[in-house]
């Protein structure tokens, strides 16, 4: 890589803050600053966040919590890890007006770009396809029916140090049957097997994924993430594991 040479002026406070790292982790200041310079353009390029949501399920979408609808709950936690584009990929349904009557006093009360994309398409795969022109960096997926709170951020940040295709949140489950079972070496996932007849693993799918476009190339053709696109990355190393741990709930539960 060819490096350039460059005079810059920056608060002391924040050089001082520097040169803590320096020596007990970089060997120079240049080194130093490189890193978090990398380091913050990365995250900052991380803004994108997918919904995906079935047409039938609009109904979660809309049931309160605490005062406050699902989707908007979603949204929210969302929007404290500084995402500000947002899609929602869903269908036409009995629920679909209501539903979108949500999502625009949503979008009025957290001053986002909300994007409401209605595809007829068959699987959770062919939903992110038909929104590739919109993702053209890495970028948050996520199950429309879940409500959670953990550190994102950690899990963006573990993403993007390995910069495989694909990170899968991943929880603890006794009764791991009824999910998509994990099989892990390290921090990959080696096997991924949905709703397995025999448990393979205790470690399931949280419904959570960071995505780079690289993740495009596998889905072109496939129709659902987890049984046509996870066991394929699982098995070329190319799918990391993260485990969320915070609060947690399947609406369907």
């Amino acid at each position: 890589m060819v490096k350039q040479k460059i005079a810059i002026a920056i608060d002391k406070a924040l050089l001082d803050l520097i040169d803590v790292k320096v020596d007990s982790v970089f060997p120079s200041r240049s080194q130093a600053i490189e890193h978090f310079l990398r380091k913050g353009l990365q995250e900052e390029l991380l803004k994108t966040a997918v919904l995906l949501l079935k047409g039938e399920h609009q109904e979660y979408s809309l049931k309160k919590i605490k005062g406050e609808s699902l989707i908007e709950s979603q949204i929210s936690f969302l929007k404290g890890y500084d995402i500000k584009d947002i899609h929602i990929v869903t269908q036409k349904s009995k629920y679909f007006l209501t539903f979108m009557d949500e999502v625009e006093k949503v979008k009025k009360k957290e001053h986002l770009n909300i994007y409401v994309h209605e595809k007829d398409v068959k699987g959770n795969a062919q939903a992110l396809f038909a929104i590739k022109q919109w993702l053209t960096e890495n970028f948050i997926a996520m199950s429309a029916d879940l409500q959670m709170q953990f550190n994102l951020r950690s899990m963006i940040k573990k993403h993007l140090d390995f910069g495989k295709p694909a990170t899968i949140g991943l929880m603890m489950r006794d009764k791991p049957a009824q999910f998509g079972n994990a099989i892990l070496d390290g921090d990959f996932v080696v096997d991924f097997i949905e709703k397995p007849k025999q448990v393979k693993s205790y470690a399931v799918n949280a419904g959570i994924y960071v995505f780079s476009p690289k993740i495009f190339s596998y889905i072109k053709k496939a129709a659902s993430l987890e049984k046509d696109v996870f066991p394929k990355l699982a098995k070329a190393r190319q799918l990391i594991g993260y485990f969320v741990k915070g609060k947690y709930r399947h609406m369907e539960e």
